[in-house]
């Protein structure tokens, strides 16, 4: 028998509710009813035994790009305008990795500096055929 994937785990040094907060507004799904404010780990549950979102209290800073991330379809948006949301929900954009013709990627950072890009959305590729 092979493990399953059972979490994705985030090293935060700041608050772990904070952080999960915005990844539970970014992609729409709870936190756990388990977890509060001060917590050490809090977890996202995410539907149909995905592997859920675990955020743990960690002392060590992040210091070097991660070697795993995100990357972000939206649905019912487009690019511009999920980075636009992630961006008011605390995000930052490190590099905008669009291309002219509407391919590629936008490399945004998390409140804590975790890497997570957004791709070219349902609504770009409908756009994309309209001016084509």
């Amino acid at each position: 028998m092979n493990p399953a994937i059972r979490h994705i785990t985030f090293d935060c040094t700041g608050e772990p509710y904070e952080l999960a907060r915005f990844w539970s507004e970014l992609l729409g799904h709870p936190i756990s009813d388990e977890d509060k404010p001060g917590d050490p780990e809090v977890l996202i549950e995410l539907p149909n035994g995905t592997p859920g979102l675990l955020f743990v209290s960690v002392e060590e800073g992040k210091t070097t790009k991660n070697r795993i991330h995100f990357d972000l379809q939206p649905t019912g948006r487009t690019r511009s305008e999920e980075v636009e949301r992630a961006v008011a929900l605390g995000a930052r954009i490190l590099t905008d990795r669009t291309l002219p013709n509407g391919r590629g990627w936008v490399v945004m950072a998390d409140p804590e500096g975790n890497e997570f890009c957004v791709e070219r959305g349902e609504l770009d590729r409908v756009d994309d055929r309209v001016e084509g």
